[in-house]
């Protein structure tokens, strides 16, 4: 009889145990963490990328006035809490737009000075310098992957990728139309996100040429992040296109799955807003989605019509669960979220920019896990 009670309340302790994982798994949550006070007001996050749970980067503009363009910053996470980096001899007022790298001790940031030229940054371990631009190159975004290093950019209104090889910055067949993202696997195994004449397109490149796809034909919709798993699914968000109606009208979100064969569009919990950034998991699967200025419809005859959707959407393998960011005191929404998802890990960090008081805006940094 004793043994029977011992062993009946292992059972339970057990099974309180399993629930009160399952609770806090269901709890968590995104939390905001605070940006350096050395960052002045009117600042802006544009991208981050995470290297390990203490080693994070994530740069964009502080100082911006109304009609001045601000200066470059960069803010490196040490596993406790952000810092402001130093930018020593880096004088000129401008932007940083994207931020990447192979490893820990080389790390790339592009962006543009107030005269709308080309800046490139080089964080080799120890300091950030500036490295030399492609000539005639307008920089808009850096990209890391599978030991690669990529530049997308303009040259006289025409797209350009450009790959690091090593002496310098060579130039490479863009597909038709605009690149808004890329991810890449290899030197012969990268995929673009963008938009041409008909509609969303995805591209693939394979060393030799590029492979383009329609993957949603509906006018002025496109695709800016993608992520490839594997040769038989690869997915890709952005917005859907739209046709009439008022001015001001929300625009739907895009997400569409390649299966190997074709590309579908898949079912979100949200009517509206844009995906601005896609997360793997650590094994290389889709983890998060994020949606800037998420919308949904409100229940029949509610007014106003539209209430506020999730902001990130959490997929495992089979459906989303649905995640808002937290409010924070004398801020508004976000109205960028770029992820960036700490390797071997579950964390995620989201970077942007949130409405201020009286027409101002804030950087926003946030954190899952």
């Amino acid at each position: 009889m004793a043994r029977r009670l011992l062993v009946a309340a292992l059972a339970v302790a057990m099974a309180f145990v399993t629930v009160m994982a399952a609770a806090a798994a269901e709890t968590r949550s995104w939390q905001h963490v605070p940006v350096p006070a050395q960052v002045r007001p009117q600042a802006g996050l544009a991208d981050a990328v995470a290297f390990g749970p203490d080693r994070a980067w994530a740069v964009g503009a502080d100082a911006v006035g109304r009609e001045a363009p601000g200066f470059p910053l960069v803010l490196r996470w040490d596993g406790t809490a952000w810092h402001r980096q130093s930018l020593s001899g880096i004088g000129w007022q401008g932007e940083l737009l994207s931020i990447a790298g192979t490893s820990p001790t080389t790390v790339w940031a592009v962006g543009r000075d107030s005269a709308g030229g080309a800046r490139l940054l080089r964080f080799d371990g120890n300091s950030w310098d500036e490295s030399r631009p492609p000539r005639g190159v307008a920089l808009t975004k850096v990209v890391a992957g599978g030991g690669e290093i990529w530049l997308v950019g303009s040259r006289d209104g025409a797209q350009v990728l450009l790959r690091r090889d090593g002496r310098g910055w060579q130039d490479v067949p863009a597909p038709p139309g605009a690149v808004y993202g890329l991810h890449i696997k290899a030197a012969d195994d990268v995929w673009a996100a963008g938009a041409a004449v008909n509609g969303a397109a995805v591209s693939h490149w394979d060393g030799k040429a590029w492979e383009q796809t329609i993957v949603d034909g509906f006018p002025r919709s496109a695709v800016g992040s993608v992520l490839a798993v594997s040769p038989t699914e690869v997915w890709a968000g952005g917005t859907a296109g739209f046709v009439g109606g008022p001015v001001g009208k929300p625009i739907p979100p895009l997400l569409v799955r390649f299966d190997g064969t074709a590309w579908s569009r898949v079912t979100m919990p949200t009517d509206f807003g844009g995906i601005t950034s896609l997360a793997p998991t650590p094994s290389g699967e889709l983890g998060w989605v994020a949606v800037a200025r998420s919308q949904k419809w409100g229940p029949p005859g509610s007014s106003p019509p539209l209430i506020p959707g999730p902001d990130f959407l959490a997929w495992n393998g089979k459906s989303f669960a649905e995640y808002s960011e937290p409010a924070v005191a004398g801020e508004g929404d976000s109205s960028r979220l770029h992820l960036a998802p700490v390797p071997g890990t579950e964390t995620v960090w989201s970077v942007g920019r949130a409405g201020g008081p009286e027409g101002t805006f804030a950087p926003r940094i946030l954190r899952f896990g």
